[in-house]
């Protein structure tokens, strides 16, 4: 493999044939090494990816408009000139001048939308291959502070992933670049300088969640701290109050639980109007801004998301999503604990008051919830926005206990030993006396624990652990080689993630 040279003979340099130069590459992949679908021409130079023993880079074939702006090696093939060059920040960023549907964009007016966090980069061409006919605009670029400080990425970093995968397979329908969980200015400035295209602001901060458990005198002391003039606003427009929704229910607020909802939102309402005023407004951009309130103690009820919506709306906040917190638990990798029809009817609800007020529902940890994707599917008639991003390191890891079971018992043997670390980052109900003891089984037992709840979710929260650990020496104790393990694999990870991501889109009714 990777005797792309020999490709270049077959190049003429009028770029009129690019579907013909794919096909050709496609029928002699093992040969030519070159992911066929990147084949592009502009400016007088052809442009590819290949595969190499270790790595992907991109060739610069011939020189073009642009062939001196690329920070590459530069070689003489067959007396034309070549540069190949690193899959850079840099040189991504070139690729994003030359070829448009590289950038991220909006995603306004699309029915389903979906995040498809990817952790290590690696993930993207297999969501897109499964994703690329059907109905669905994936969010590629999508990812929390904490996870780029558990991974030891940038913005840059998560962008560049994401375009390089799109230029890869030639997707060029749109992706969306979400910095998640979000929660002050600065942090968002830094998503939005590198192109993001959404934002989801956490609001976990400015709610009150000893609200639910207060007496009616601390509600009452608790609710005089609010200025008098936005008391007497709010108690003028809610309290006693009945609102119908378009499609006929109700929402009633009855004064005691009135108090209790405005000092538990109070403070995180002003704060999304104050980010979405002098942030997200000014920005000069197009962005999909998204309010998550799931990050509490306690399920919101209708009446409080009513509450917010209407204050943010009133108030000039064009919102895409929001992100309730639903009942039962959504813990990560596994799937929904708590009464399906209880779920049902609440979430019901949920859609209901987000199709009066316009904007979508969004279900955060969204991985693996197979069995109330029937209901989400169905509830919103095809109209929500859902996040996953865990399972795909998850589907990685899998492939590794397959193709290299002595790195997967090292990964695992790590991430049980150090499971309290990584819970201070995620909550999970995983118990290390429920997972098999992997001494005791066998490699082909091994891709067997990606399927039981426990050592699941233990592998699932270590991922920052083991990708960020190193051995006395100061080299990578985990993480040169599961790149290598994937990149030598990088077929059986696509159709793994295309398996899985596949059921999550069959359970949501997407055909």
């Amino acid at each position: 493999m990777n005797n792309w040279t020999l490709f270049c003979g077959k190049l003429d340099f009028s770029g009129t044939d690019t579907d013909a130069l794919r096909q050709f590459a496609s029928e002699n992949y093992e040969t030519f090494g070159i992911y066929p679908m990147s084949i592009n021409f502009a400016g007088g130079s052809y442009y590819f990816l290949i595969k190499d023993a270790s790595h992907k880079k991109l060739v610069v074939f011939g020189k073009g408009d642009c062939f001196n702006d690329f920070d590459g090696e530069e070689i003489d093939v067959n007396g034309i000139y070549a540069k190949v060059c690193r899959l850079s920040n840099y040189n991504c960023d070139m690729i994003r001048k030359i070829f448009p549907f590289t950038n991220p964009i909006n995603h306004k007016g699309k029915k389903i939308t979906i995040g498809l966090g990817d952790r290590l980069g690696l993930a993207s061409p297999g969501h897109i291959r499964l994703i690329k006919d059907k109905d669905v605009f994936p969010v590629l670029a999508q990812q929390s502070m904490r996870e780029l400080k558990l991974t030891g990425r940038t913005y840059h970093d998560v962008l560049s992933s994401a375009a390089w995968s799109v230029f890869q397979e030639g997707y060029v329908d749109g992706f969306g670049a979400d910095g998640d969980h979000l929660k002050t200015a600065e942090e968002i400035n830094y998503a939005l300088k590198y192109g993001f295209t959404m934002i989801t602001l956490d609001c976990s901060d400015y709610i009150n969640n000893k609200a639910p458990s207060m007496t009616s005198d601390e509600i009452e002391a608790e609710y005089s701290l609010i200025p008098a003039a936005d008391r007497q606003h709010l108690e003028a427009k809610y309290s006693g109050k009945t609102f119908c929704l378009k499609n006929g229910c109700k929402i009633f607020f009855p004064p005691a639980e009135f108090k209790r909802t405005v000092i538990t939102y109070f403070k995180a309402i002003k704060y999304t109007i104050d980010i979405y005023n002098n942030v997200i407004k000014n920005s000069g951009k197009c962005i999909d801004f998204e309010m998550s309130i799931d990050e509490t103690l306690t399920p919101t009820a209708p009446e409080a998301h009513y509450f917010v919506a209407s204050e943010l709306i009133d108030n000039g906040v064009d919102i895409t999503s929001i992100a309730p917190r639903f009942c039962g638990e959504f813990q990560k990798g596994i799937d929904y604990k708590g009464d399906i029809e209880q779920f049902k009817k609440e979430f019901a609800m949920h859609v209901k008051i987000a199709e009066h007020f316009g904007y979508k529902i969004s279900v955060h940890s969204g991985s693996d919830k197979f069995s109330v994707f029937p209901i989400i599917g169905k509830e919103t008639g095809g109209r929500y926005h859902l996040k996953t991003a865990g399972t795909n390191w998850l589907e990685a890891v899998r492939v590794i206990a397959r193709k290299n079971p002595d790195l997967y018992r090292r990964m695992h043997k790590f991430a049980v030993s150090n499971l309290q670390e990584a819970k201070k980052y995620y909550h999970v109900s995983a118990d290390v006396n429920n997972i098999l003891d992997i001494d005791n089984l066998k490699d082909d037992e091994l891709p067997s624990l990606m399927d039981m709840d426990d050592s699941r979710q233990v592998l699932h929260i270590s991922y920052g652990l083991i990708l960020l650990s190193h051995n006395p020496d100061g080299s990578a104790a985990f993480r040169d080689e599961i790149y290598s393990a994937l990149h030598t694999y990088e077929n059986e990870y696509y159709e793994a993630l295309e398996k899985h991501i596949g059921r999550h889109l069959a359970e949501l009714g997407i055909l």
